[in-house]
């Protein structure tokens, strides 16, 4: 039987990491195989990719080539990690996925979101997570948990842009309320983790569709 593929998505300061790790042990904890990953990254080529995408010294680079950078850390972490694990019938958990693509450079840069799309598809054979965990809370209140020596180039963007990006976690998680669960993040970790939980029990419940024909 194929894994569950569950993404972590949402603002910087939202959280994602604990959570997506807290899951991670829980799970196992449960008895199921896990895999705990990261996007950009989770391949030491993604790893190389991540760090130039990161780097607040590369103010100069353009929305393409961000956009590129990141599809070409996806292609690899797809084929080289995650659909190995899904194939091998391992819960992966991502944190941060394809849709951050098109919050961050579709909503926030203005890149065309169909277009994105269109990338995406090609850079992961079609894969798309069966669940998405959306970490919400106003944009403010997760940029002040970020020391500002520790904010890297997305963190560092201006204040709309961040708004921007909410907005478009908000029109992705509504046009698929099927995949997406918002789970409000401004609250106690521990309450947070208890949503959390929950949510992935009750996917693992219901039946799952076959892997994409790219990670078949």
């Amino acid at each position: 039987m194929r894994g569950l593929f569950i993404t972590f998505e949402g603002p910087e300061g939202s959280g994602k990491s604990t959570q997506a790790r807290w899951l991670a042990e829980f799970l196992e904890q449960q008895g199921f195989a896990v895999v705990l990953t990261r996007e950009p990254g989770g391949t030491p080529i993604g790893d190389q990719i991540r760090q130039i995408l990161l780097n607040r010294t590369n103010h100069a680079m353009h929305a393409r080539t961000e956009v590129l950078l990141f599809q070409a850390s996806r292609a690899q972490h797809v084929e080289e990690l995650i659909c190995p694990a899904l194939k091998a019938g391992k819960i992966v958990i991502c944190d941060r996925y394809a849709d951050s693509t098109l919050a961050y450079q579709g909503y926030g840069r203005g890149e065309d979101v169909d277009e994105l799309r269109r990338l995406i598809e090609y850079a992961t054979g079609g894969l798309w997570p069966d669940l998405t965990l959306w970490l919400d809370l106003p944009v403010e209140t997760g940029l002040a948990r970020i020391a500002p020596d520790r904010r890297n180039r997305l963190d560092a963007e201006a204040l709309a842009f961040h708004r921007k990006v909410h907005e478009g976690y908000a029109r992705l998680a509504a046009k698929e309320p099927h995949r997406w669960v918002r789970v409000a993040a401004d609250r106690s970790r521990e309450d947070v983790r208890a949503a959390v939980r929950a949510a992935v029990m009750a996917r693992l419940e219901q039946p799952m569709p076959p892997l994409a024909a790219g990670c078949a």
